[in-house]
């Protein structure tokens, strides 16, 4: 898979709105269907700028200030989650790892048809951010996903699984993908990335 998607997407998470000690009423919940863990999003009057985020049993929390708006609030809940697993993702995700979580998108999305003899990272692949061997049945990704959301490895993991039943990125191949739900929301990911890494370095900007 090219590091560019484009050579070849956006799941939600339940917000439940709950206010802090330090707010005196707490606004309405408010919840979203999604097919992940629920978020409870806490405002406080005492936080003034920062936004952190911590998991707490099958949930996580989300602190915002209480000044915050909803759009502020639906974006930095977005971020924040993406940081969350982005740090689990680069502490937790191995090649054991990577094998094991093969072999359950493959069961989930391509009915077990997938079965690659090898699953591991890579350091020599710079341009692309996986691929495979159908004959061999090796699948190799980059060491650039390592620390981005698990969602968005999950996808290049699939993608490149679908590769050993499809070679090509014709219809069928891509039929294959639509059971995935963050699809193009991981495909944006990406995008953005490979979009920033095209920006020129700009020198710092100087006290005057």
């Amino acid at each position: 898979m090219p590091a560019d998607p484009s050579a070849h997407g956006s799941g939600e998470t339940p917000l439940r709105r709950a206010a802090d000690t330090s707010r005196r009423a707490a606004p309405s919940p408010k919840v979203r269907s999604s097919g992940t863990s629920a978020v409870e999003v806490r405002r406080s009057s005492r936080r003034r700028r920062t936004v952190s985020a911590y998991r707490e049993g099958d949930r996580t929390v989300v602190l915002i200030p209480a000044r915050m708006s909803e759009a502020e609030e639906e974006r930095w809940v977005t971020v924040m989650l993406d940081k969350l697993a982005a740090q689990e993702s680069k502490r937790m995700l191995g090649d054991a790892e990577l094998a094991e979580r093969a072999e359950r998108l493959s069961g989930q999305f391509l009915d077990g048809r997938a079965r690659p003899a090898s699953v591991r990272w890579v350091t020599n692949q710079n341009t692309r951010w996986g691929s495979c061997t159908p004959a061999e049945g090796s699948i190799r990704l980059s060491h650039r996903l390592q620390g981005m959301p698990e969602y968005v490895i999950d996808y290049v993991l699939l993608h490149e699984l679908a590769h050993l039943l499809v070679p090509g990125h014709g219809p069928r191949f891509w039929r294959l993908l639509e059971s995935y739900p963050r699809t193009e929301r991981a495909r944006g990911y990406l995008e953005g990335v490979v979009a920033a890494d095209r920006l020129p370095h700009l020198p710092a900007a100087r006290d005057e």
